[in-house]
């Protein structure tokens, strides 16, 4: 039975804590207002007539409904796999009895209601390729055939961009640049470290010299990379970009290469005289208002070097996880600011409601849609 004796004892423990909690709640509110620095950069107004085109949406696919996508045995049995996929309002049982296309339908549902972003460029992502031109699955983390992006984007034509993805080392890697040309594509997507690419291989340079006359541009992920079960991040280093850069590739990388070190050297750092170098270098600025990534983004935006070279990316459906929160930005948003942006029900309008309040300029969010507009 409970001991009457203790009872005054436990009251008085309780008052300790709760008035300890009060003294710590009131220490941390006295720091973060010592502390608040507010936006970045003052806050625009974007315009209702704005083009805003997301440059970097990803989409879901295990090969449900013959669709040839490809998810590895390691990532899929990944706690994160799952997360993922609620990022894009999906679970599995879902996908395997309605197929792939649903994770596509929701999403251009919630496009289609965004007030602020009028379209999204759709990621393919093609495999690792082995000696022999073909197809390594034992090395494969994702794969999302070309022919599977494009039959979305046709039937959604109003809200996606096609954005091709074609590994170099593929013995038809040309045929295969013409082709997507032809079918609209507007891009190339990379991502090295996942798909053992070496931007830096002279055996590129006819895969380089074809994108350049087709005018096809190269969004090519830059630094660490850990959303996936494994990686080879030297791959990651921006510098490895030079090579297509010197051949007139415009080239977009990915997150402004903003983790990870090379040659005892952040990447971050790596990129910087490459932007000076090179005009038809961009970088887009998805993922980095991800609580993993904070401070990269102040860094970003305060530095001269990258003004003008700045592109609008959501990462989604990273964006759209609880990685990615107004609450994130205490320092940078009032408490109110927070709250509001939180309660945004549209994903899209809230990515761009929160980096718009952090001081991302008007001319990112419109930049990307003027690159399209010229390579397209």
């Amino acid at each position: 039975m409970f001991n009457r004796s203790r009872k005054p004892k436990l009251i008085k423990w309780l008052k300790i804590l709760a008035i300890s909690l009060l003294v710590l709640t009131s220490m941390g509110l006295g720091i973060r207002e010592s502390l608040f620095s507010g936006a970045i950069l003052a806050p625009q107004i974007l315009q209702p007539n704005d083009s805003i085109i997301d440059m970097h949406v990803h989409i879901a696919g295990i090969g449900a409904g013959n669709t040839d996508c490809y998810v590895a045995p390691a990532l899929r049995n990944n706690m994160r796999f799952n997360q993922y996929l609620a990022g894009f309002g999906v679970s599995i049982t879902e996908i395997q009895h309605k197929g792939d296309q649903i994770a596509v339908d929701k999403l251009a549902e919630r496009l289609q209601g965004s007030k602020t972003v009028k379209g999204a460029v759709l990621l393919a992502l093609d495999s690792v390729i082995n000696k022999e031109g073909k197809i390594d699955y034992e090395k494969t983390e994702v794969y999302i055939p070309n022919e599977y992006v494009l039959k979305q984007v046709k039937r959604y034509p109003k809200n996606f961009y096609y954005g091709a993805s074609i590994n170099p080392y593929r013995t038809d890697a040309i045929e295969r640049l013409i082709a997507a040309k032809k079918e609209g594509a507007v891009l190339i997507k990379w991502i090295p470290n996942i798909q053992h690419i070496d931007p830096a291989d002279s055996k590129l340079i006819p895969f380089y010299t074809k994108m350049r006359e087709l005018n096809l541009m190269l969004l090519s992920h830059t630094g660490q990379e850990r959303s996936f079960s494994s990686a080879d991040d030297t791959l990651g280093d921006p510098q490895r970009l030079e090579l297509p850069l010197s051949l007139g590739v415009t080239v977009i990388a990915g997150h402004v290469a903003t983790t990870g070190f090379n040659h005892q050297q952040s990447n971050y750092a790596r990129i910087l005289p490459l932007i000076q170098k090179y005009p038809n270098l961009y970088a887009d600025i998805s993922s980095l208002t991800q609580i993993n990534k904070l401070g990269y983004l102040q860094q970003a935006l305060n530095e001269p070097r990258l003004k003008g070279r700045l592109i609008y990316g959501s990462d989604y459906p990273l964006s759209n996880m609880i990685l990615t929160s107004a609450w994130n930005f205490p320092l940078n948003l009032t408490r109110a600011e927070m709250a509001r942006i939180n309660q945004i029900p549209n994903h899209w309008d809230r990515d761009v409601e929160l980096k718009r309040n952090l001081g991302v300029p008007a001319e990112v969010f419109t930049l990307g849609a003027q690159l399209i507009t010229n390579h397209h």
